[in-house]
């Protein structure tokens, strides 16, 4: 984690180059907290027939929380496992008014079944969290298409571990919300 003044979009590379070095932060899945949110998509169409690519690009969170620039942008490719993501958090949520977080992630997963498709990370060293991470866009039995987050985490240093409950907890349940309303409304176009 660095923290800066100003927006780093311009160095993303050199960050991402950074963060390509670095390891995932362990840890025992079972000793995490899991956490599961969503929202329902209004739509009639098929997981195969949504316009998906602003997904798949991690066009998920508003751009006034986070900006970020991935490995398979970066390279012109689709996402693989392995691949990493810069982030830069915007606290608060304001891009010129704030601090700017500079953190990575790992891409764990993809998922590509009938009823499903999605992709899962994990945090690297330095990240505010320690965990892991899975985006799906779901079919549930019922046929209903909802976009869920699912989480299993805990504060990845001793700042965010004495902070947590007071910020890092509330602002985490803010920046999920308006991640699953922004895949929302970008889904139901």
């Amino acid at each position: 984690m660095k923290i800066y003044l100003s927006d780093q979009t311009k160095n993303f590379k050199t960050h991402l180059e950074n963060l390509k070095l670095q390891d995932i932060i362990k840890y025992d899945k079972s000793q995490l907290k899991e956490k599961i949110t969503f929202i329902n998509i209004n739509t009639n169409k098929d997981i195969k027939q949504l316009e998906t690519n602003f997904f798949w690009d991690y066009n998920i969170f508003p751009n006034n929380i986070m900006s970020f620039l991935t490995e398979w942008t970066d390279q012109k490719r689709q996402m693989q496992i392995g691949d990493t993501i810069v982030q830069q958090a915007f606290v608060p949520p304001f891009r010129l008014f704030s601090q700017k977080i500079i953190f990575g992630v790992r891409i764990k997963n993809i998922i590509d079944e009938e009823n499903r498709i999605g992709f899962s990370y994990e945090t690297l060293n330095g990240h505010v969290e320690m965990g892991e991470s899975t985006f799906t866009i779901d079919k549930t039995k019922d046929d209903k298409i909802i976009f869920k987050i699912h989480t299993f985490s805990k504060p990845g240093n001793l700042l965010t571990k004495l902070v947590g409950p007071f910020f890092s907890v509330p602002y985490q349940t803010f920046c999920t919300k308006r991640g699953l309303e922004n895949v929302k409304k970008q889904l139901e176009v």
